[in-house]
Protein backbone atom coordinates (compact mmCIF):
# COMPACT_ATOMS: atom_id res chain seq x y z
CA UNK A 1 0.00 0.00 0.00
CA UNK A 2 1.08 3.61 -1.59
CA UNK A 3 0.61 5.93 1.24
CA UNK A 4 -0.13 9.63 1.07
CA UNK A 5 1.52 12.06 3.14
CA UNK A 6 0.19 15.95 4.12
CA UNK A 7 0.61 18.87 6.54
CA UNK A 8 -2.01 17.27 8.28
CA UNK A 9 -0.98 13.49 9.04
CA UNK A 10 2.89 13.68 8.79
CA UNK A 11 3.12 13.91 11.85
CA UNK A 12 0.93 10.61 13.22
CA UNK A 13 1.97 8.70 9.72
CA UNK A 14 5.58 9.42 9.49
CA UNK A 15 7.05 10.97 12.46
CA UNK A 16 4.89 8.84 14.90
CA UNK A 17 5.43 5.75 12.99
CA UNK A 18 6.57 2.09 14.89
CA UNK A 19 8.04 1.35 11.36
CA UNK A 20 10.53 3.04 8.96
CA UNK A 21 9.14 5.24 6.86
CA UNK A 22 10.12 6.41 3.13
CA UNK A 23 8.98 10.02 1.97
CA UNK A 24 8.78 10.80 -1.67
CA UNK A 25 8.93 14.39 -2.16
CA UNK A 26 7.15 14.64 -5.55
CA UNK A 27 5.32 17.63 -7.69
CA UNK A 28 2.88 16.77 -10.33
CA UNK A 29 4.40 18.95 -13.05
CA UNK A 30 7.63 17.18 -11.86
CA UNK A 31 9.16 14.73 -15.05
CA UNK A 32 11.78 12.68 -13.01
CA UNK A 33 9.20 12.04 -10.25
CA UNK A 34 6.97 10.64 -12.75
CA UNK A 35 9.59 8.28 -14.01
CA UNK A 36 9.75 7.25 -10.12
CA UNK A 37 6.25 7.16 -9.61
CA UNK A 38 5.76 3.31 -10.42
CA UNK A 39 9.22 2.22 -9.15
CA UNK A 40 7.90 3.67 -5.40
CA UNK A 41 4.45 2.40 -5.94
CA UNK A 42 6.19 -1.22 -6.67
CA UNK A 43 8.38 -0.79 -3.40
CA UNK A 44 5.61 0.08 -1.38
CA UNK A 45 3.71 -2.92 -2.07
CA UNK A 46 6.39 -5.05 -1.46
CA UNK A 47 7.58 -3.83 1.32
CA UNK A 48 4.06 -3.52 2.90
CA UNK A 49 4.56 -3.89 6.41
CA UNK A 50 8.12 -3.79 7.21
CA UNK A 51 8.26 0.03 6.11
CA UNK A 52 5.85 2.95 4.89
CA UNK A 53 6.31 4.22 1.74
CA UNK A 54 4.19 6.91 0.09
CA UNK A 55 4.21 10.43 -1.62
CA UNK A 56 4.24 13.65 -0.34
CA UNK A 57 3.51 16.80 -2.72
CA UNK A 58 5.75 19.53 -2.10
CA UNK A 59 3.02 21.63 -3.79
CA UNK A 60 0.44 20.97 -1.46
CA UNK A 61 2.50 20.75 1.74
CA UNK A 62 5.23 23.47 1.73
CA UNK A 63 5.71 23.18 5.40
CA UNK A 64 6.46 19.43 5.78
CA UNK A 65 8.85 20.48 2.40
CA UNK A 66 10.30 23.41 4.05
CA UNK A 67 11.17 21.95 7.50
CA UNK A 68 13.50 19.17 5.76
CA UNK A 69 15.04 21.37 3.72
CA UNK A 70 13.50 19.77 0.01
CA UNK A 71 15.21 22.03 -2.29
CA UNK A 72 15.09 19.45 -5.37
CA UNK A 73 13.05 16.81 -6.21
CA UNK A 74 12.44 14.20 -6.16
CA UNK A 75 13.88 13.48 -2.79
CA UNK A 76 13.54 10.83 -0.78
CA UNK A 77 13.59 10.95 2.87
CA UNK A 78 13.69 8.32 5.28
CA UNK A 79 12.38 8.37 9.08
CA UNK A 80 13.43 6.04 11.77
CA UNK A 81 12.00 6.75 14.93
CA UNK A 82 10.46 10.30 13.98
CA UNK A 83 13.83 11.40 12.79
CA UNK A 84 15.46 11.76 9.16
CA UNK A 85 18.10 9.28 9.04
CA UNK A 86 18.59 9.19 5.04
CA UNK A 87 18.13 11.55 1.95
CA UNK A 88 18.50 10.73 -1.52
CA UNK A 89 17.58 13.00 -4.54
CA UNK A 90 16.95 12.82 -8.38
CA UNK A 91 15.89 10.28 -10.23
CA UNK A 92 17.78 6.62 -9.85
CA UNK A 93 17.17 2.95 -10.64
CA UNK A 94 14.75 0.66 -8.95
CA UNK A 95 17.62 -1.07 -7.73
CA UNK A 96 19.40 1.91 -6.25
CA UNK A 97 16.56 2.99 -4.15
CA UNK A 98 15.36 -0.95 -3.41
CA UNK A 99 19.23 -1.09 -2.19
CA UNK A 100 18.46 2.40 0.37
CA UNK A 101 15.34 0.55 1.73
CA UNK A 102 16.95 -2.80 2.45
CA UNK A 103 20.02 -0.48 4.50
CA UNK A 104 17.24 0.98 6.59
CA UNK A 105 15.86 -2.11 7.44
CA UNK A 106 18.69 -4.01 7.95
Amino acid sequence: MEYVFNNDNFETEVLNSDIPVLVDFYADWCGPCKMMAPIVHQLAEAYAGQMKIGKLNVDQALMVAQKYRVMNIPTFIFFKGGEPIATLVGGMSKADLEAKIKQVLA
